[in-house]
């Protein structure tokens, strides 16, 4: 009776719900490493040197780490003067996207209006226009107003563009709340705007950061934007416009293009792992009806 009791018992084998995670896991896992291939050999070639960016081919890993490609890109493309403007450029355009969403969303949310539901199909169609197809109207009124080349035309341009995006989140996000919040603050005496200001802003805060994130990742890499905007004032480009100073006419100094293009990057990437949570918990308010 003993020997029997200390026998081992068998390990239950794998269910079929347990063999099919793994599976998912382990293709998950191999899309994110084949999506992140592109960054990891940038910054791989970032530290190669010269030759031995063109005879490691598709290997990230560097021979030896050349550290002083960073320092050179930073100084030769004049990087200093563009992060300067990519920052002002990045946090106006939030700003502005933030104040005009936020207050179209929360109108459309709350207010009933003869045709609301095709004015809202319409304008949903531009979210599929591409920038180009508009770009020669918004030029012609960006020089009517007497903005062309300024740091204010390229904020107006990139904000006008994620206007729709940003409502519709905002518009999502207000429906799910309460409207007893809303009731009671009217029996207080507030009115429209207060309650909007003092009690609906405050509450969005998930959506705040969601669309805050969108429109400085867009501004931070838009290119053609700040290109058109700013074409005669070199000193008014960005870090994605300034990464044309490392191709020459007859080279390209490509180990200074990967590491102008890590430089370019980890400011985002650090600022969306930092508000990554609020990130999503926004994206899940907005869809939740």
């Amino acid at each position: 009776m003993s020997t029997l009791s200390q026998r081992p018992r068998p390990r239950p084998r794998l269910s079929l719900r347990q063999g099919r995670r793994g599976l998912l896991y382990l293709a998950l896992l191999g899309g994110g490493l084949i999506w992140l291939y592109p960054f990891l050999w940038a910054l791989g070639s970032s530290l190669k040197s010269t030759d031995g960016f063109f005879s490691g081919g598709l290997n990230p890993i560097p021979s030896e780490f050349h550290w002083s490609n960073y320092s050179e890109a930073w100084t030769q493309a004049d990087f200093s003067r563009f992060f300067v403007n990519t920052v002002l450029f990045a946090t106006g355009t939030v700003i502005v996207t933030l104040l005009a969403t936020s207050m179209a969303g929360y109108v459309l949310a709350r207010t009933e209006f003869p045709g609301k539901k095709i004015w809202l199909g319409l304008v949903g169609v531009t979210l599929f226009l591409p920038h180009g197809y508009t770009i020669i109207p918004v030029f012609d009124l960006i020089q009517r107003l007497h903005l062309l080349n300024t740091l204010w035309s390229v904020v107006i341009v990139q904000s006008a563009g994620g206007m729709v995006f940003g409502t519709f989140l905002f518009m999502g996000y207000f429906t799910t709340i309460d409207r007893g919040l809303e009731d009671a603050a009217r029996v207080d005496g507030a009115n429209f705007h207060q309650i909007f200001w003092r009690i609906m802003l405050p509450l969005s805060g998930p959506m705040l950061a969601t669309v805050g994130l969108f429109a400085c990742i867009n501004a931070w890499n838009s290119f053609f934007i700040p290109l058109v905007f700013t074409l005669s004032r070199p000193e008014l480009h960005t870090l994605s416009v300034g990464m044309f100073n490392f191709i020459g006419q007859n080279s390209t100094a490509w180990t200074l293009v990967c590491a102008g293009s890590v430089i370019t990057l980890l400011p985002i990437v650090l600022i969306f792992i930092v508000l990554q949570r609020f990130f999503i918990n926004g994206l899940a308010g907005a869809v939740k009806q």
